[in-house]
């Protein structure tokens, strides 16, 4: 299989639907012998980075944990702040299940409360978003079913203002939605072995107290980020981390650039979506430079803002080929 070209972007979002030729839907079953028996850290895996982003709600409340000059701002100017918090806190143009056509197997899913007496959860970044958590899992469930012989790998994390019993009832749900597709962390996952089970859903959630409780859930994944706006940074740091050596299981190497309320008001005419498209051709041509596997250097689940835009899953996917022609 052969990635496209690094610097390729695509004109639109593709919001509804992914163009045939950058659709992967079922690449993970579609994978030479080889690499089925191999643990899935050992694998090249797309991910997109604030997977539910896409469907903000500008109605709803700014997150308490924004920063403070933020909710004043909110306060006096709403009409200003909110399209300027859509702007910069969008970082997906695809539902989920388009994510997944595409070749998304990692989601990022930031999990917050309301401040009211709704006990519905949802997803936040900057502001709330429109779907709910028990909405968005739903659907993933019913995508799984007619993917059966795809994985996916969900990153539950941030858990802003909820508590004990949302915990609990999330988790529960969690059981129970997905059931026996879920695989626990106490095996070595491969594909094969997780055909071999009908396993599909790997969930790793971000609080100690329900993983001593819930066996069935995953350890906090790390994710690797630079933290800046600037491209040439994130690759300089990202190469620093893995010559330092990668984790022995999943880790997240975050092609996202990221950027600060004071980067914000210096660049009042950009948005997310530009930043990260003047960006990709030098990082996406860094990615199909790399090589997943165990050894030192390798890679495993790659993050991308508006993943989309461009042939970033193609690329991740080729990189499991590498791996295959050199054995």
């Amino acid at each position: 299989m052969s990635a496209e070209p690094a610097g390729t972007l695509r004109g639109h979002c593709g919001d509804t639907a992914p163009m045939e030729s950058d659709s992967h839907p079922d690449w993970m079953s579609r994978l030479p012998g080889p690499l089925l028996q191999a643990p899935l850290w050992d694998l090249a895996i797309p991910g997109s980075h604030d997977s539910m982003s896409f469907c903000l709600d500008m109605s709803s409340p700014v997150l308490r944990s924004e920063a403070a000059l933020l909710h004043l701002l909110d306060c006096f100017f709403p009409c200003c702040t909110r399209p300027c918090i859509k702007r910069w806190s969008t970082t997906q143009r695809s539902v989920l299940i388009v994510q997944c056509e595409l070749g998304i197997r990692f989601l990022d899913l930031r999990i917050a409360k309301k401040p009211t007496r709704d006990t519905t959860l949802f997803f936040a970044h900057g502001v709330y978003t429109l779907i709910s958590v028990k909405e968005a899992l739903e659907e993933l469930c019913v995508w799984l079913e007619d993917h059966p012989r795809e994985v996916l790998i969900l990153s539950c994390s941030h858990f802003e203002s909820m508590t004990e019993d949302d915990h609990q009832d999330l988790v529960n749900f969690i059981l129970t939605l997905f059931g026996p597709k879920l695989c626990p962390p106490q095996e070595c996952p491969s594909l094969s072995s997780c055909w071999l089970r009908g396993q599909q859903v790997i969930v790793s959630y971000d609080k100690d107290q329900m993983l001593k409780e819930h066996p069935q859930l995953w350890t906090s994944i790390p994710y690797w980020y630079a933290n800046s706006p600037d491209p040439r940074k994130v690759i300089q740091y990202l190469d620093n981390r893995l010559s330092e050596g990668r984790p022995e299981k999943f880790f997240v190497s975050g092609l996202n650039l990221t950027e600060d309320l004071a980067y914000i008001l210096r660049h009042p005419l950009l948005n997310l979506q530009r930043l990260t498209l003047r960006g990709l051709p030098l990082l996406l041509r860094w990615t199909n430079q790399q090589r997943p596997g165990a050894q030192r250097a390798g890679v495993n689940i790659l993050c991308s803002d508006f993943i989309g835009l461009s042939q970033f899953c193609s690329i991740i996917i080729g990189l499991n080929y590498k791996v295959l022609h050199s054995t």
